[in-house]
């Protein structure tokens, strides 16, 4: 079933930016894409459960050069308001933690699909950045009901 457009009211304007009081998001862009790299291949083993039950993104040879195409694809997916990813930092903006990702979804009992990850070496964040996710979503975002697969339904009932 294909995915359905996220729905979206023509003036609603996703923040391009969000300074909380333990996060940083930015749109994730290909300026991104060494330091996105370096975290997500050095996490990948757990990632391959993030957005599938055992996904193979990702790959062991995945080169910088994908990653940075990757970027660039969720960034034209973001101007086009198809679909919209953010880099996730420490509030000084230091410390690349991981991403959120708001998808669009074939799920009819859903607006859309959230994932979320954190690198290995911020995994003690994971909770706290999900429940704030959570909250962004309902308080800023136009989205009646949102689906975390992984999280709230279990991969055997999602797919």
């Amino acid at each position: 079933m294909p995915k359905r457009k996220l729905i979206l009211t023509s003036d609603f304007v996703a923040p391009k930016e969000l300074a909380c009081k333990d996060f940083f998001f930015t749109v994730l862009e290909p300026s991104l894409s060494e330091i996105d790299y370096k975290i997500v291949m050095g996490s990948k083993e757990r990632l391959r459960h993030v957005f599938f039950e055992n996904d193979s993104w990702p790959a062991d040879d995945m080169t910088l050069i994908e990653n940075t195409n990757d970027l660039v694809r969720h960034n034209n997916e973001f101007h086009q308001k198809i679909a919209f990813a953010y880099s996730v930092m420490s509030p000084n903006k230091e410390r690349y933690i991981g991403c959120i990702y708001i998808n669009p979804t074939s799920n009819p009992n859903y607006d859309c699909e959230v994932y979320l990850w954190v690198s290995d070496k911020a995994l003690a964040q994971d909770k706290l950045l999900y429940k704030y996710t959570r909250g962004w979503l309902k308080e800023d975002w136009p989205f009646k009901n949102v689906a975390y697969p992984g999280r709230e339904i279990p991969w055997k009932d999602w797919k």
